[in-house]
């Protein structure tokens, strides 16, 4: 079920990669420098083809000093590492216990940590670690970014206050109860009036717990660069749907290594194709000026138009049109028709919650199906 498209699949990532339109929207139109972090990661993955884990190790802890959102990779690459270098397999794959290697595991260690000792060396020595660790985990900014990427806890939001609707309709909740703290479009710590409070380490404990079947998939499937971008892939995923004040712009660090795997199968590239067009579209309220909707929306169907050009994917169903096509009313109601209607006045954050919720259906879905299909493999 190997890609066999009018392009090579080498020539097709490369325009799969440079046309991203994430890409675009978020680093030159909005003010973010992901492309190049983007590079450094596929550096670490081609040294890892080649099987040269010091250097892909080398230039992970480089990326993950330049952005720490890269964590959310990290168990991957240590799985990954760790079973693939520091253990050697018997020919029918199973891991030799006594073949560990010390040697290798500190090298790889020590690697990694003299880019970290580099990086934070002179905030240590200043005594200033803790200011630096403070914003690095801003755990006081909330559950949600003001935006509301398209994941678990914006569906958990709207739950809330659906629930909370209805309580006041049944007469079960005082009308006073319920303060709309979670769409004010701010930045700030939230409360749910029906549902538990989430609380960072409730976050932590989740991502963990949805990356551990992805994870030991990986430790049973050694030497497999095509296994470990999937589970890069999910892990990222993970993070993104399950972890504490998460970036909309964060559904670039699922999208960029899924390219690769669109030009291995048929069916991974209908799943890039289905999640880069949900998870493009999940960008479009970072640009909310009229200046920039022809930008966007030429970026975005450019992209989607030479990803179903250049890939050949397994057929899609009618419910996957449907979901694609449902797009076009979403956006003409959040650009067009909510402000000429006048209700961007009394309901401002309406666009926003129509563009969250739609997105999360098709990424939480498409994740659970991509999770499904690699542990079936």
């Amino acid at each position: 079920d190997k890609h066999t498209g009018i392009f090579s699949r080498s020539n097709t990532l490369v325009i799969l990669l440079l046309s991203n339109a994430g890409l675009f929207l978020v680093d030159h139109i909005h003010f973010q420098y992901n492309g190049f972090l983007s590079g450094i990661l596929l550096l670490s993955i081609g040294s890892l083809a080649q099987g040269n884990f010091m250097l892909a190790s080398v230039w992970f802890s480089v990326l993950l000093n330049l952005k720490h959102i890269y964590l959310y990779i990290a168990p991957a690459y240590g799985i990954y590492m760790l079973r693939s270098y520091c253990f050697q397999s018997s020919k029918d794959g199973s891991i030799l216990w006594k073949s560990f290697s010390l040697t290798r595991l500190v090298s790889l260690g020590i690697a990694v940590l003299a880019n970290v000792a580099i990086a934070f060396g002179p905030f240590i020595h200043s005594g200033q670690l803790s200011q630096v660790i403070s914003r690095l985990f801003p755990f006081k900014r909330g559950l949600c970014h003001a935006y509301w990427a398209p994941n678990s806890w914006a569906v958990y939001n709207m739950a809330d206050k659906l629930l909370v609707v209805a309580g006041k309709q049944l007469g079960l909740l005082d009308s006073s109860s319920a303060v709309a703290s979670m769409t004010g479009g701010l930045v700030q710590d939230i409360t749910h009036t029906v549902l538990p409070n989430i609380s960072p380490l409730a976050t932590a404990v989740i991502t963990l717990i949805s990356m551990v079947p992805a994870l030991v998939k990986l430790w049973l499937s050694p030497h497999s660069v095509t296994m470990f971008l999937r589970c890069l892939v999910l892990c990222a995923w993970s993070s993104y749907l399950f972890g504490w004040h998460v970036h909309e712009k964060a559904v670039l660090l699922i999208i960029l290594p899924m390219a690769i795997l669109a030009v291995v199968s048929k069916q991974e590239a209908k799943y890039y194709i289905i999640t880069s067009i949900t998870g493009h579209f999940s960008l479009f309220p970072l640009l909310f000026g009229a200046v920039e909707l022809p930008s966007k929306l030429f970026l975005h169907l450019s992209h989607s138009l030479l990803a179903t050009q250049t890939l050949t994917t397994t057929s899609f169903c009618k419910l996957e049109k449907l979901y694609l096509f449902l797009s076009i009313p979403v956006f003409l109601w959040c650009e067009v028709l909510h402000s000429s209607t006048g209700l961007d006045t009394r309901l401002p954050f309406l666009p926003l919650l129509l563009y969250s919720l739609y997105a999360a259906v098709g990424i939480i879905s498409t994740y659970l199906r991509v999770y499904r299909d690699f542990l079936l493999t």
